[in-house]
Order: C-alpha cells, then structure tokens, then sequence
C-alpha cells in the first residue's frame, strides 16, 4: 500500500514552498510540497511535516510561519531547504526579518506571514493550519522567473508556462 500511495503522489504535480519560522538558534526553513489552501474568508492554509528533529521540529513548535510560495526562479532556495546538511540564511542567501521576527526569504514569489491555529497529528506525519495574516508580494518577480509558478512531480522540480496549457 505505501509503494503504491508513494507512487500515486509522485505523479501528482503539487506546488513548491519553503516554510519559514525563527526558533531559539534562531531561522528554520524547509522546502514543502504539502502546502494546500484550505479557506479565503477567513484565509487559512494547510501543511504536514514528516520530521520530528531539526528545523521540521523548530517549525512544528512555532506560533507562527512565513510560506514561500516558489516560482521557476527560485530552484536553488528550493534545493537548499530540501537538502537537510545544507547551510541555511548564510553567505549570499537574500533574507531578511519580519518587524514580527519572522524570517523572510527575498524571493520572486509571494509570501504568506501565518499563524499557526492547530495541530493534528496524522499518521507519522503533523498537519498544521494557519491563519494568514499578511500577504507580501515580490517587487522583483520578472528577476525569478517572471511569477511562472514551480512544481514538484516525479521527484523533481519542474516550471509551468503558458505552453503547458492544454486546449479548452
């Protein structure tokens, strides 16, 4: 059954976020592909995380979050935050804080400052909801992919375009 529940989810495009929190050592972040909209009135989203250790943990214990929402331009923070022993908001990554405290990617996508509203667990996995209570748009968009949104499908990274529109 998990082999084929893996397989049906792996050809199931879904979109690609980084999730932000500050912890006690300070920024987490993860890359996510289980972000969903749950509700615009009031605007609430959804997330899971599968890990219980590292920045997964300092983000399930968070009262609030950034959710990055990804755009084509944006691949190397998507492997960055996907890679558990890479270095993260160091060197020439553009960040910055939220006057809220939150951690903020510069990135071509938008953002979504959330507080976390409740936690479930679900099998090995945490699902979250949150409460977005800002929403920030990039001012450099056309510099990351002009907004052209980033997928995960067949575990890899893929861009959306206008020439993947199938015909009416």
């Amino acid at each position: 059954m998990t082999a084929g529940f893996k397989a049906a989810f792996g050809g199931h495009p879904a979109g690609v976020s980084i999730i932000t929190a500050d912890s006690v050592t300070g920024p987490v972040g993860i890359t996510a592909s289980s972000v969903a909209s749950v509700s615009a009135d009031p605007p609430l989203l959804a997330f899971s995380l599968a890990a219980s250790s590292g920045s997964a943990a300092a983000i399930a214990v968070a009262d609030s979050v950034v959710v990055h929402l990804l755009t084509a331009g944006d691949l190397e923070l998507a492997k960055t935050f996907a890679n558990s022993g890479a270095e993260r908001f160091a060197g020439t990554m553009a960040w910055t804080r939220l006057e809220t405290g939150e951690p903020l990617l510069l990135h071509g996508g938008y953002a979504l400052r959330c507080k976390i509203i409740s936690r479930t667990p679900a099998g090995g996995s945490l699902l979250l909801a949150a409460h977005v209570q800002e929403i920030i748009t990039s001012e450099d968009g056309a510099a990351h992919g002009d907004h052209v949104p980033m997928v995960y499908h067949g575990r890899n990274f893929h861009a959306l375009g206008e020439h993947t529109i199938l015909p009416h």
